[in-house]
């Protein structure tokens, strides 16, 4: 058979088998973080937040046709284009690999035998077989995001470099780089990591177009491979809408035509002058030019589906991030404007102060008949700055005192000590590079403990979400939650030992190929910890934006087998040798891989992102108001309620978006069968530089003031409201934290606000202290509706949403299920957990008659967003509703509540707050006389602590550094606690077995416990 059938239906075999394991291993439903809302954007073609993927939606919005108008059916479509996607990614990954190997086997002159061409294939095979069941990668190939796509762009822009090297000298080659172009365009569409391939593409170009190859010229090569992708980035992604925004400046504000004309005459000016261009080349005979203008071009094309989001904007889409409608806006959404600028090569520290200000610019918005500047671009001055910036944050900023801490904590400075330069670099390589990328790359190569990310991140010599090689584990008595975790995989290093073997057989036999495949390799990986510069504690782990990095590496899998099989020739015939070194790395490479990671990659029965969203949904009355704050609540609820069409009736108020005056303007409209807000507000009190952010200023008003007469205030345009700054300027500010709404309990009454039974409950004034020192644009959106709504709309608060977003209201706050429900019943000092407050009847009948559960106790695998934030809520809401029917004299009831909970919840603890919920209901077990169950759940969190006790005795006696003095203080407490527990519910066995573990415990630790 001819090599190109051989390597043709082999890639197509990869395709067909990574394919065939992420669509059996796929999220049936929407997944955490942005896959739910871009499912909601793609069904209905919406605009989904900065900077906008507006291919992404319109292949989404292909695949989801597939669905053929079920609407339960679309996330698992949209997830599958996922898959299939990075099935491709992984076909390409192997002609990639087949290519490079093709070309050193064959230096020379050297005659492809059967034989080479056997080795050749089976290093593509390892290879793309091996990254296919690679950590990273698979987590993205089975769920709706983009980087599953973006890998597919830079898998195809890179074989398709190889075609044309392998073609360069035939006529029309340079078609492949007009296709390169293309494909780069899209795939701005889709995500901007595949722009990053380009200084390893303009080097394939450099080593095969010219023949005087040296330093001096690699260098050039290397700085205009730079230069065009600063123009890609900046010129045509960036520039090209700022150019269009300003010229409509000038036609509208100077010329008097209307919004758009400028850019329009700047699209006719565009096109004009790159027609000229490609007619410039031809006709005075410039191939090169000719060739620059026409990628250019084609890049354009590709970038013209951000056509989409003005169009989708002005349409008015129930989703719409920023409503980018006209030039200004849509050049700061595309270029994240609102989340400020990161210091690269020059800024300050962490400890800089700010010592001034200075104006760089105006500030637009659209007007009613021009644009209207809403103030000036301010950049602050320090006090000092470094060179490459670390640790920079910003002073008043909303993380500045979490970074600041983190900082300090990670290089143990002491207060008040000034960070050097070296401390600077020193956080750079220990922390930005080390702990946020190679950390993730000895996840995929070597192996890792579990996916803990927030012990992953801060603990550089900790367990959680650390690497591991498992190599010794057994010998370091780890706790048993970790090596029978599911996300447990030691990898022994092998796929890491066969990639560098792979690596340095390249660098020995083609140092040029290999350059490319480490700029590949750097540009994708370390460049971007450089360029991004994260500062502090991410909300979740960021290894999918180095995917890219670990394909290039994968590259070096696949030529490991060659390198294998060379060492394996000097002792046998080259036959016998590939024979040997292919099933060697098959099994050191794919299937172990694929034998370690296939359990925490099967989300086929993982449905706790979607029931999550149903609940909080479910929980709130008709026609809610649902405030919630967390991309996780955020972006779940808008898939089940934009695509699923689940109580349409609620309408879903993300806080931190609300901040912004296009989102306040879209809440004043309905949306499904959600109406509008009660926000009294015309758009002129609220919009971008009216009342961003007033001041409190303290007015010694006694008691507390009627919110009505505060929001009038706040809002009011008479200058007596307002207090006048030295500049001349003024704003209005608030006078008193000290609110209160009073109650009409007619009202109350007949919007069924109060159980009838809590009627006598109803207090005359609800009384609360405002919170922060500011209000923001949402929080005077709140007083607004608050003021306005008279209790005709329920007002709810999801139950993750954190206690700073409870708006100071906990005293009227009654769990429902998985929501808070605003309700004005007389406070109930006597609780100490005011959060904890249950309307125990309504709760009831929405958690068992309504909820679902999300394959909890059964699904297979369980990500850490389910196990570490939404478990310990299931837990408590459970707890916190036995107490309330037992409060409320239902005893039977709060036992059907602790059977239900035994019957959804899985037996895991995959933290003290679980742990805590799971004794609480093991207390409550005890009270309604089911000694089996209180038993169970006391020795399931037993084993959990003593688990985590043991490892810290055997750290105390061979490693005190990684020893946590925080986790033994914690375990006694819960020890201690537990055997309270038994005691008050005259359970004499567990409460002596529980002594005894104190006891022991507090001998063991004697030596830290008196410190």
């Amino acid at each position: 058979m001819k090599y190109n059938r051989i390597n043709n239906l082999l890639g197509w075999l990869c395709f067909v088998i990574a394919s065939a394991t992420y669509i059996l291993t796929l999220e049936r439903s929407v997944s955490f973080w942005d896959c739910g809302e871009f499912i909601a954007c793609a069904y209905r073609l919406q605009v989904s937040h900065q900077p906008g993927y507006p291919l992404f939606a319109m292949l989404g919005k292909a695949f989801s046709l597939l669905s053929l108008g079920d609407r339960n059916k679309v996330p698992y479509f949209a997830n599958m284009g996922s898959a299939l996607a990075s099935g491709a990614t992984i076909m390409f990954l192997f002609w990639t690999i087949t290519a490079m190997a093709k070309k050193m086997l064959t230096a020379g002159n050297k005659a492809l035998d059967e034989t080479r061409t056997g080795l050749i294939m089976s290093a593509g095979l390892v290879g793309a077989l091996a990254f296919t069941y690679t950590d990273t990668f698979w987590f993205s190939a089975v769920e709706y995001i983009v980087f599953a796509w973006s890998s597919l762009c830079t898998a195809l822009v890179f074989w398709a470099i190889l075609k044309w090297e392998a073609h360069a000298d035939e006529p029309g080659a340079d078609k492949w780089i007009i296709f390169i172009a293309y494909v780069m365009g899209l795939s701005i569409g889709i995500h901007l990591l595949n722009l990053l391939t380009i200084p390893a593409l303009v080097l394939v170009y450099y080593f095969r177009r010219y023949k005087n190859i040296n330093l001096k010229t690699g260098i050039v090569a290397f700085l205009i491979s730079i230069g065009i992708l600063a123009l890609v980035q900046y010129g045509i992604r960036g520039y090209t809408v700022a150019v269009a925004a300003n010229l409509d400046l000038f036609f509208v504000n100077t010329l008097g035509f209307g919004f758009g004309s400028g850019a329009i005459f700047f699209l006719v000016l565009l096109i004009s002058l790159l027609a000229f261009g490609i007619w410039y080349s031809i006709r005075h005979k410039k191939p090169m030019l000719n060739l620059a203008f026409l990628c250019v071009v084609f890049i354009y094309f590709g970038y013209s589906s951000f056509i989409y989001i003005p169009i989708r904007a002005t349409a008015g889409t129930n989703l719409n991030n920023a409503h980018p409608s006209d030039a200004f806006t849509l050049y700061g959404y595309l270029n994240r404007i609102q989340y400020g600028e990161t210091p690269l090569l020059y800024g300050p520290l962490f400890d800089a102060k700010i010592i001034d200000e200075k104006e760089s610019g105006n500030l637009y918005r659209k007007g009613k008949t021009n644009y209207e500047v809403i103030g000036k671009q301010q950049n602050y001055i320090y006090d000092h700055n470094t060179l490459l910036p670390r640790m920079w944050t910003t002073q008043g900023s909303e993380g500045f005192e979490q970074d600041s801490q983190f900082y300090k904590d990670w290089l143990q400075l002491a207060d008040g000590q000034a960070p050097t330069f070296a401390d600077n670099m020193k956080f750079m390589f220990s922390w930005q590079m080390y702990q946020m990328y190679w950390r993730y790359f000895m996840w995929n190569f070597a192996g890792r403990y579990s996916d803990d990310d927030i012990e992953g991140q801060t603990n550089m010599n900790g367990v959680g979400g650390n690497w591991t090689t498992g190599i010794f584990d057994n010998a370091k008595n780890l706790p048993q939650y970790i090596l029978h975790g599911t996300t447990y995989t030691p990898l022994y290093a092998l796929p890491l030992i066969l990639g560098l073997l792979g690596m340095a057989y390249h660098i020995k036999r083609s140092k040029r190929d290999a350059l490319i495949i480490a700029l590949l390799f750097f540009f994708t990986g370390l460049a971007i910890v450089l360029y991004v510069n994260q500062a502090g504690v991410q909300p979740r782990e960021r290894d999918y934006s180095y995917v890219g990095s670990f394909y290039a590496f994968a590259i070096w899998i696949g030529l490991g087998v060659i390198a294998l099989a060379n060492i394996a020739q000097k002792r046998m015939s080259l036959k016998y040798a590939t024979i040997g070194a292919t099933v060697i790395c098959l099994l050191v490479g794919p299937v172990l891989l694929a034998s370690k990671e296939w359990k925490d990659h099967d989300r086929s029965t993982k449905l706790t992102a979607h029931d999550m969203a149903y609940d909080y949904l479910m929980s709130c009355p008709k026609n809610a108001i649902l405030f919630d704050f967390g991309d996780n609540d955020t972006y779940s609820l808008w898939a089940d309620q934009e695509v699923l069409n689940v109580r349409p009736d609620v309408r879903i108020v993300n806080l931190s978006l609300l901040s912004g005056d296009w989102s306040i303007k879209q809440m004043q409209r309905k949306i499904n069968e959600a109406d509008a807000l009660p926000i009294t507000m015309p758009y002129d009190k609220y919009k971008a530089g009216v009342r961003d952010m007033l001041p409190y200023n303290d007015a010694k008003i006694p008691g507390f003031v009627e919110v009505k007469d505060v929001f009038d205030f706040l809002t009011s345009d008479d200058k007596r409201t307002q207090v006048e700054y030295q500049d001349g300027t003024s704003s209005n500010y608030l006078p008193t934290k000290n609110l209160k709404l009073t109650v009409n309990a007619d009202e109350v009454i007949k919007n069924n606000v109060v159980p009838t039974a809590q009627q006598n409950m109803i207090a005359d004034t609800i009384k609360w202290k405002f919170p922060g020192n500011y209000v923001t644009k949402e929080k005077l959106a709140i007083l607004d509706m608050i003021t306005h709504n008279h209790w005709k709309r329920p007002i709810c608060f999801t139950t993750s949403i954190g206690e700073e977003n409870l708006f100071g209201l906990d005293q009227y706050l009654y769990k429902e299920g998985f929501v808070y429900h605003l309700m004005p019943l007389k406070p109930e000092p006597s609780v100490r957990d005011q959060q904890s407050k249950t309307n125990s009847l309504v709760m009831y009948a929405n958690m068992m008659n309504k909820f679902k559960w999300g394959n909890y106790k059964t699904a297979k695998y369980l990500d850490q967003q389910s196990t570490q934030v939404f478990f310990p809520q299931l837990v408590n809401s459970f707890a916190d509703l036995a107490v309330g029917l037992m409060k409320d004299g239902r005893n039977d009831l709060a036992l059907q509540t602790i059977h239900k909970f035994d019957s959804v919840a899985p037996n895991i603890n995959p933290n003290y707050s679980a742990a805590q919920g799971k004794v609480s209901i093991a207390d409550t077990s005890f009270k309604l006389n089911d000694i089996a169950l209180g038993n169970r759940l006391i020795n399931s969190v037993d084993g959990y602590i003593t688990d985590q006790l043991n490892y810290n005795y055997y750290l105390l006696q061979n490693n005190t550094a990684q020893l946590s003095y925080r986790d033994v203080q914690i375990g006694l407490q819960f020890l201690n606690g537990m055997a309270g527990v038994a005691k008050d519910n005259n359970q004499t066995e567990l409460n002596s077995k529980l002594i005894a573990q104190v006891t022991d415990y507090e001998s063991k630790f004697s030596s830290i416990l008196k410190r």
